[in-house]
């Protein structure tokens, strides 16, 4: 495809997404509405100032279709493994291509370009190699395997997942929250303890809740750390139950949900006893393993790298009782304190966190100054200090909480993705994040539009002839459309899920059904 042509082509579906919502804006009470364009969309009012909106965005004009991309030779920059890239070179673009004619394929080439990320390259991305189009996807499949038999690395793929090509049909809901009206409260929850993993809708119901969606990045693999802990910042009722990976984006949600706002934060906690400090790296996760990276000192890096396990060799990390599980054990020191902060015992990793105090463990030189300066009836001291970006310090109350993901969508009314920047791709290495970030795809975000209402929105996706998804862009386009002058991703993928009134009203992508996450924002009527 011709460059020009990609322009066009992703003005359509910028245009196409901004049409969708003025029809969307234009609906009212519980029935459908249907517009001209075949947008249709639905309303339906929860209480005061609480709606959910539901979307069915079509195009016509769409034709997805099965066909094969033939994958690029790359080097991960992270490991240097050898690795694929959907793009490669133009060189090896073209000679690929010669080398699939001559074994008698007729391949295709085609152009794709950079999104327009805040701070990744613009222009040419690189070059696609594909062959054919299917009618289904055990064709496109007997082709594939008939194309990496003549020694290329060929994959079958849903042409309806490009960002350059528009989407036939997307489905989305929106469910707006407007702080100056709605009399309950919205919050994020792990509820009750960090390590137990539920679906957004049995939460939701649980509680009473209005609108649910899934919230924050989480552990989802015991080779990555303990099941169902966040991977980045996460307070609730006022309480720092998770470290940020980095200063990444987050949504905070003050007194209550009154006064919800996007920014990147970071966080910092320090333990001292008298003069000596020394600073908490992690709170309830393993010592040494950080999922998605982007705490100082860790290898192979210190930047933020999503869904990478990252590791460490001096670690200090905090467990509060919302833990809820067996500590980790192994090598190292722990020191057990009491609700006041005395130290309790020191000894050996493991047993549990006790109901209202707090633990700490150490390896490396974290448990070498755990061993020299924690004594028996002596305290330690935990300063835990918060800031966005800005500098400004963030104080949690009992009625704040704070959900995080990444990247930022939209920042002061403008489109801005800070794909690079938070780790969810590198433009270094086209083999990392390429399709979790430029394929379209399930997804969750919230956002603050001027008015200083939340918007919580989901997008299903990976359901051929279903619902597509959204690329990162076209998700950020979607929220600035709505209105948010703020806006960030959320998880995405198989744990996108948004629950009305207690029951799920997404179709999520996952074959087995809604994912148990480990976070979910709820919006609660008042008791």
């Amino acid at each position: 495809m011709s460059s020009k042509r990609a322009r066009r082509t992703r003005a359509a579906v910028t245009a196409a997404v901004t049409v969708a919502v003025i029809g969307l804006h234009g609906a009212s009470g519980t029935a459908d509405a249907s517009a001209p364009d075949g947008v249709q969309w639905s309303a339906q009012s929860l209480a005061p100032g609480v709606q959910v909106r539901t979307g069915v965005i079509r195009n016509p004009a769409a034709a997805p279709s099965w066909t094969v991309t033939v994958q690029a030779p790359a080097t991960s920059r992270l490991t240097g493994a050898a690795t694929w890239a959907q793009v490669g070179s133009r060189p090896w673009a073209h000679s690929t291509a010669q080398q699939l004619t001559a074994h008698g394929f007729r391949p295709r080439v085609e152009t794709v370009e950079w999104p327009g990320y805040a701070d990744t390259p613009h222009g040419v991305m690189g070059l696609r190699v594909r062959v054919g189009s299917y009618a289904t996807q055990e064709a496109a499949r007997s082709a594939a395997q008939s194309i990496t038999s003549a020694g290329f690395h060929a994959v079958a793929g849903w042409t309806g997942y490009d960002a350059d090509q528009p989407a036939d049909r997307e489905v989305v809901h929106v469910a707006v929250i407007d702080p100056h009206t709605f009399t309950g409260t919205v919050e994020g929850t792990h509820d009750g303890k960090v390590t137990q993993r539920e679906t957004t809708s049995s939460v939701a119901a649980e509680l009473g809740s209005l609108v649910g969606v899934n919230a924050g990045f989480f552990v989802t693999s015991d080779a990555d750390g303990v099941q169902g802990t966040q991977s980045g910042l996460g307070a609730y009722r006022g309480r720092l139950e998770s470290l940020s990976a980095g200063s990444r984006a987050a949504l905070v949600l003050e007194d209550g949900g009154r006064h919800p706002r996007i920014a990147d934060v970071s966080t910092t906690v320090t333990a001292r006893s008298g003069a000596a400090r020394y600073q908490v790296q992690g709170v309830n996760r393993i010592p040494g393993t950080v999922r998605d990276c982007g705490r100082p000192g860790a290898t192979p890096s210190d930047r933020p790298w999503q869904d990478i396990t990252c590791h460490e060799a001096d670690d200090l990390v905090l467990f509060t009782p919302a833990f809820g599980t067996a500590l980790p054990t192994g090598t190292g020191t722990q020191v057990v304190l009491d609700p006041a902060g005395r130290v309790v015992t020191v000894g050996a990793r493991g047993g549990a966190v006790p109901p209202h105090g707090s633990v700490l463990q150490g390896i490396g030189s974290a448990a070498d100054w755990l061993k020299a300066h924690a004594e028996p009836g002596r305290p330690i001291a935990l300063a835990r200090d918060l800031r966005d970006t800005a500098g400004r310090s963030i104080a949690l109350g009992s009625h704040d909480s704070i959900v995080s993901a990444a990247p930022t969508l939209v920042q002061d009314g403008r489109i801005s993705i800070d794909a690079a920047a938070e780790g969810v791709l590198d433009p270094a290495d086209l083999s990392f994040g390429y399709d979790w970030a430029n394929v379209r795809q399930p997804r969750t975000m919230a956002g603050i539009d001027a008015g200083g209402r939340l918007l919580l929105v989901t997008v299903d996706g990976r359901q051929k002839g279903g619902s597509e998804g959204f690329t990162l862009a076209e998700g950020a386009a979607f929220m600035r459309s709505l209105g948010a002058v703020q806006a960030l991703n959320l998880d995405g993928g198989g744990s996108t899920a948004m629950a009305v009134s207690g029951k799920l009203v997404n179709t999520p992508s996952d074959t087995t059904g809604e994912r148990a996450v480990g976070d979910t924002v709820q919006v609660l009527p008042r008791p």
